[in-house]
């Protein structure tokens, strides 16, 4: 029982994460655990989300970690989430934004369904959460929002068209909102990554010449020198958000590319064609398959063997999922 002479105790910081159940989601939810964060994670999978939960706990068995499963393209669960959060938890003083899907393959296989994915989840999931907390942080005149955007947004990439065009929006849309909140104690970061190694390619979408695809992929999403550790990356995404910056660029390959583009747009767009020409056509079955099945298909012990590293960190960070195999 308390007595008098035992000081208050202050509850933790509230910080939501959206797309925290894996990948860089979690590792950034882990960073805000061990900030003494009281942290919701949310994601659209249950299971993966206990699994979540299980591990960032495992690491800090002090940590308050709550767990809620919304899908972040549904605007009224979004809405309804910042509402029961807001009354049950508190007052929400962080709210990180992560969740995105990787769709590879050349545009003659691009359908509207899959900009409708990329558009839902990576544009309109930071719209639909942002606004409803936006509001409430101005009104206690404090918080401190992150939206993780994408190199991708600055210049945009061969075969990953849909990821582009939503990472794009969500660049403007932060930038935005950073111009939007000046002076009123709220502050928007804009976090540029460039590729990070967080177990991407086994969970990103394929689809022409899927396992082609695969082929160039899942080696440039994993190799130290095109990529970043995802632990470094969770760790600098935090402290700029933390520290209300406007904008966090993760690795100098990032700078470099989002500075060329910015003085020569012409010529980073025409290389971006001659890249495009080097990759794989559009011939094949057209079905879009996940990174996994993709690389079960292509069989090959090279690309197995490129892609150790990033196959580790889907290991360690949960981007398998509870169920899943290689």
């Amino acid at each position: 029982m308390p007595t008098p002479t035992d000081p208050p105790t202050v509850p933790r910081p509230v910080a939501l994460v959206m797309g925290a159940s894996r990948g860089l989601g979690l590792l950034i939810a882990r960073e805000l655990l061990e900030r003494d964060h009281r942290v919701v994670i949310c994601s659209r999978t249950p299971p993966d989300l206990e699994v979540a939960r299980d591990q960032l706990l495992a690491r800090q068995p002090g940590g308050q970690v709550d767990v809620r499963a919304c899908d972040v393209s549904d605007r009224a669960a979004v809405q309804d989430l910042v509402h029961e959060v807001e009354s049950t938890v508190g007052p929400i003083e962080v709210l990180i934004t992560v969740a995105g899907i990787i769709q590879v393959g050349p545009a003659e296989t691009m359908t509207f369904e899959h900009f409708d994915a990329s558009l839902g989840i990576m544009l309109h999931g930071p719209i639909n959460v942002t606004l409803p907390v936006v509001r409430r942080m101005r009104e206690r005149g404090h918080g401190r929002i992150g939206t993780i955007t994408s190199i991708g947004g600055e210049v945009t990439p061969p075969h990953l068209w849909p990821y582009a065009v939503a990472k794009s929006g969500a660049v403007a849309f932060s930038e935005g909102l950073s111009a939007e909140l000046s002076g009123t104690g709220v502050t928007a970061t804009t976090v540029v990554p460039g590729l990070m190694r967080t177990g991407s390619h086994e969970r990103a979408h394929f689809t022409g010449q899927a396992h082609k695809e695969y082929a160039w992929f899942g080696p440039a999403a994993s190799l130290p020198l095109l990529t970043m550790s995802a632990d470094r990356a969770a760790r600098t995404i935090v402290e700029a958000v933390l520290a209300g910056e406007t904008r966090c660029e993760l690795t100098p390959l990032t700078r470099v590319a989002t500075r060329f583009r910015g003085l020569l747009p012409g010529v980073t767009t025409r290389m971006m064609g001659l890249t495009t020409r080097l990759l794989p056509s559009a011939s094949g079955p057209g079905e879009t398959i996940e990174g996994r099945a993709a690389q079960r298909r292509l069989d090959s012990r090279v690309v197995d063997v490129l892609t150790t590293l990033g196959s580790r960190a889907a290991q360690r960070n949960n981007a398998r999922g509870p169920s899943a195999t290689r």
